[in-house]
């Protein structure tokens, strides 16, 4: 597996990404991850499964996030997190233009590619997202709600602890251990970083019309922390989802106990929608 980081500009601010990469490509899948954690937190699980089938990943950290720069836990807006993606969809075209492209968005990054793929001009061939973020599994405290509607609109950059308890994110106690271990995760957010995504995620919900690409959409019942019942709602309303639900699965379902189903699922999808294409051309 070959690898590459790369540095790039966006709002102002240096990001960093990188992608994988085997001797066969048939496809680039571009991979944006959740709050609080970095792309290289998938170097060992899912970017290997989707190298060794024949995918070039791509990913990068979110402002604030991982290896790029910013104040931890904030952006600049939503729309500088969408254009993100415009930047490295522009790097995946100077290497691999040949070859199409899906994206991929875990939790918030799942917020986020649902939004990009319903609103934003594209030629991606599909979506896949694992536990997206488009309602929270818990309603947050009415106070805190109203503190961040604040300070969105006066002290947007300011950040706090997120909430999120770490023994929620895997079944498996080894990955909490390395995620609690890991110096790049953080636990912080600002207001950019969550009532804008908020209000996206809702807008998800009430948009299904506007999903016109392929969707597999992934989940776990026993998310504590994003919920599935939203993940079914949107599910319900579109003939482009193909929903799979994880009996007792976890928020991180490819470092989950059900992970290796989660892997062939999302590589079974993925040739599957390679096969259509070729078949409709």
């Amino acid at each position: 597996m070959q690898h590459q980081g790369f540095d790039f500009y966006c709002h102002n601010k240096r990001l960093f990404g990188q992608y994988w990469h085997g001797e066969q490509t048939k496809a680039v899948v571009i991979l944006v991850h959740g709050m609080g954690e970095h792309s290289g937190r998938y170097t060992g699980s899912v970017i290997p499964e989707l190298v060794h089938a024949g995918y070039v990943v791509y990913s990068f950290d979110h402002f604030g996030h991982g290896h790029s720069e910013g104040k931890r836990g904030h952006c600049p807006s939503y729309k500088a997190v969408l254009d993100t993606i415009d930047a490295v969809s522009e790097h995946k075209e100077e290497n691999f233009s040949s070859l199409p492209t899906f994206l991929y968005g875990h939790s918030m990054g799942g917020n986020v590619v649902l939004n990009y793929a319903m609103k934003r001009k594209h030629e991606i061939q599909g979506v896949i997202t694992t536990s997206p973020f488009l309602r929270m599994a818990f309603d947050p405290p009415s106070w805190k709600l109203s503190a961040g509607k604040l300070f969105y609109y006066i002290l947007p950059f300011i950040t706090l602890p997120s909430g999120i308890e770490s023994k929620y994110i895997s079944r498996d106690e080894r990955e909490v251990e390395k995620y609690n271990d890991d110096p790049l995760v953080h636990n912080r957010i600002s207001p950019n970083f969550s009532i804008p995504f908020i209000k996206r995620g809702e807008w998800v919900l009430n948009n299904p019309k506007e999903l016109a690409v392929p969707l597999l959409l992934l989940h776990g019942t026993g998310d504590y922390i994003t919920s599935h019942w939203a993940s079914k709602a949107f599910a319900k309303q579109s003939d482009f989802i193909t929903l799979k639900l994880y009996k007792g699965g976890y928020h991180e379902l490819h470092n989950d106990l059900d992970r290796e189903d989660v892997f062939a699922t999302i590589v079974n999808w993925l040739d599957g929608q390679l096969i259509y294409t070729s078949v409709k051309e």
